[in-house]
This record gives C-alpha cells, structure tokens and sequence, in this order.
C-alpha cells in the first residue's frame, strides 16, 4: 500500500487535533460543543457532530488519531476517499444517536470523543479484511473478525453496567454504520465472506433483542 491513503485521511486528523486542542484551552468552547443531552433537546444538533472533534485528553486523542491512521487505508483503498467519509461522518452520527436513545432521560449526561466515528471505519476495515491480526496490548495477535466480535460483545457488557466512563453506546452504533454501509458500498462480499457477514452481525442482533426484551 502507497502512502496517499494516508494523506487522505490526514484533514481529518488535523480537523481533530485542531478542535481538541482548542477545547483543552477553552472550558466554554468546550462545554458548548460537547455531547450533552440537555443541549441537544434545546435545539443545539450541531453537538452531535461537534462532539466528535473534542477529546478527554492528549492520550484519549492520540489513541483514537492512531487507530483511524491505521485502518483508514483500508478502507479508502476499497471504497475510495468519499465513500471513506461517509462511513467516518455516518458513524459519528449513528453513534451518537444510539447514545442519545440510551440517554435521552438524562438531562446531564455528556460525552466527547472519535472513538464511534472510529468504530465504524475499524468494523468497516475488519468486513474488508477480516484474517488481518490485530494486536491486543500491542503483543497478542487476534484474527479481526475475532477482535470484532468481542469487543462488540464487551460494549453491551459495558452498556448493561455502564462499565467506566466510556461511552460504549457510541461505540456500538459507529461499529453499525460502519458494517452497514461497508456491505452497501461493497455488495461482493455478501458472496465472498457471507459467513464473517454472518458473525459480524451477531452482536448487533443480539443488542437490538435485548433492547426489544427491555434488558438494556
């Protein structure tokens, strides 16, 4: 792979460094864009696109810049750059919206953060290629499709016991745009990799049967 996909995805690194790093300096910049569910039932959308350029912190924003580094060739080279941001932009928003639907009865609940828009390209990649090793704690190889699975698994665990301050709704619904639109843009696979399709999918099922049982 050349290094032009990188540079595709570059804008969209700076865009996130730039915002953060204006929000680490400036308190009400940052509390007007963050997600938070008060702001957005006053009618202030923009945050949630907004809240996905603000981090927590310089390790928070540099984790999640180096994840969307790694993976956005993948996926640019497969579905081109605009296809890219589709699923980057679609991502954040559908993330986003689950969040709000988990937490439309709190008032003060807020959230900052790439990691949905991020999901979605990861699912995105893992769909395109499935056998490529990820690394666990930067030692222990994992197949992606694997890595996928659980760590979809792991966010309805969170989400049942809001496990730590991570928003893993946000994660799970980048990670169901990034699935859906990876098989819209590349239909084939629905032929080449049914069965990875198949297993992608089961945690996603199985987090709409429990919200349809009332136990999420």
């Amino acid at each position: 792979m050349n290094n032009m996909p990188h540079f595709a995805a570059l804008g969209i690194i700076i865009a996130n460094v730039l915002f953060s790093m204006k929000g680490f300096d400036d308190f009400s910049f940052f509390e007007k864009y963050k997600f938070n569910i008060g702001g957005i039932k006053r009618g202030e959308q923009i945050r949630m696109l907004s809240s996905g350029f603000l981090h927590a912190d310089m390790s928070h924003l540099i984790f999640n810049m180096l994840t969307l580094y790694f993976f956005a060739d993948i996926v640019i080279i497969t579905v081109g750059f605009v296809s890219f941001l589709i699923i980057y932009f679609a991502s954040l928003i559908v993330g986003n919206l689950l969040s709000f639907y988990f937490h439309k009865d709190e008032n003060h609940y807020s959230a900052i953060g790439a990691s949905g828009a991020v999901m979605g390209i990861l699912y995105a990649a893992i769909l395109f290629y499935p056998d490529m090793n990820l690394y666990l704690f930067f030692a222990l190889p994992i197949k992606a499709w694997l890595f996928g699975v659980l760590y979809l698994f792991y966010s309805i665990y969170g989400m049942k016991k809001q496990l730590g301050n991570i928003g893993h709704d946000a994660h799970f619904g980048g990670a169901i745009a990034g699935y859906v639109l990876a098989i819209l843009f590349v239909p084939g696979i629905l032929q080449t990799q049914l069965w990875i399709v198949g297993v992608l999918a089961v945690p996603i099922v199985v987090l709409f049967v429990l919200m349809k049982m009332g136990k999420i």
